[in-house]
């Protein structure tokens, strides 16, 4: 089931669960905490979370949502930032995301909200605590199946890598067109040769367009016999050469099963742009095959469109963590790949 990273009050996701940055005393607290106390009920949530009281740092209890949209909380009680305890500090905060999953599950859920745990008062820079979060989100879902969202109220909370922006910040300055240019679809070969045979046979005539030359029975006819290949026969054409098993592909891709099933099926189905770039970076692409995979739906990258731009950086230097990517989506507000 895919990951995804949201801006949204997570007291008001739709989800079967939410999760809450506790502390150990599971009490109501300031800021997140506060929040979700508040929405659900104060005096319904203190008291059922008198019951579970009190849990150990990197630990989580669970709590009906009472109040809530979401039918449970999970109160995952994250570490006090100590830079002098980095390494234990990180694997804590592993726990925590970790075990507010496996109670998610036990508990029947399909999906889950989590807040960014520890970054606030308890002082953890942002930017490890996101990647923490990501690697043990990741971890989990490489086995399991549940929608998981990483929810930021605020844009000032998420903070990615300086060294990662600063790469990609390059090349979206080298590479980023801002006048935007018609982008052409490529030519299948029959039209190739046909446009080349009335060139060659009056040099001097204007080229024939859409607009001026009316399409043929038979050259509708011979368009229709050498269309390329479906998308879905080249996407299982890349599965087979990148040696990759389904399940791999669609974990990796973000996207969930019944989607990929869609898909590789075919039936006439065409995935969003979106979809079929996350596919590509599940394989492993490079931008010639992406291209090519692209080229199957009638999409095509373009340096006109900063989202085309940011994934043809990860795609050209080999970095294929969809999660990764989607930050850095995420924090040039563009669409993320996936579902």
């Amino acid at each position: 089931m895919p990951f995804k990273i949201i801006r949204q009050d997570i007291t008001k996701m739709n989800v079967d669960a939410i999760v809450n940055a506790a502390n150990t005393a599971l009490q109501m607290g300031g800021g997140v905490c506060g929040a979700i106390f508040r929405a659900a009920g104060v005096e319904q949530m203190q008291a059922a979370c008198a019951k579970a009281a009190p849990i150990q740092t990197g630990e989580a209890a669970i709590t009906p949502g009472f109040a809530l949209p979401a039918k449970f909380v999970i109160h995952a009680a994250g570490p006090v930032f100590t830079p002098l305890k980095r390494r234990q500090c990180r694997e804590l905060l592993r726990s925590a995301y970790l075990e507010s999953l496996k109670l998610a599950e036990e508990n029947g859920c399909k999906s889950i909200a989590f807040p960014l745990i520890s970054s606030g008062i308890y002082g953890y820079p942002k930017d490890e605590a996101l990647e923490a979060a990501r690697f043990a989100i990741e971890e989990y879902l490489a086995d399991h199946e549940i929608e998981v969202y990483l929810v930021v109220y605020d844009k000032a909370a998420f903070i990615l890598s300086s060294a990662l922006l600063g790469d990609v910040e390059t090349y979206i300055d080298e590479h980023y067109a801002e006048t935007h240019r018609y982008d052409r679809r490529r030519l299948l070969d029959v039209e190739k040769t046909a446009l080349q045979e009335a060139v060659e046979s009056n040099p001097r005539a204007p080229l024939p367009t859409a607009a001026k030359t009316p399409m043929t029975q038979r050259g509708l006819d011979d368009l229709m016999e050498n269309l390329e290949e479906p998308f879905s026969d080249t996407l299982l054409k890349f599965i087979d050469k990148k040696g990759k098993t389904d399940v791999e592909v669609y974990k990796k891709a973000n996207i969930d099963r019944k989607l990929f099933s869609k898909i590789r099926t075919g039936k006439g189905y065409t995935p969003k742009k979106t979809t079929i770039l996350a596919l590509a970076v599940a394989l492993e692409l490079t931008l010639d095959e992406t291209d090519e995979l692209l080229g199957r739906a009638g999409y095509a990258l373009s340096h006109a469109r900063k989202f085309d731009v940011i994934v043809e950086f990860f795609l050209v230097n080999g970095k294929y963590n969809i999660y990764e990517i989607n930050e850095v989506l995420f924090q040039y507000d563009q669409p993320l790949l996936g579902s």
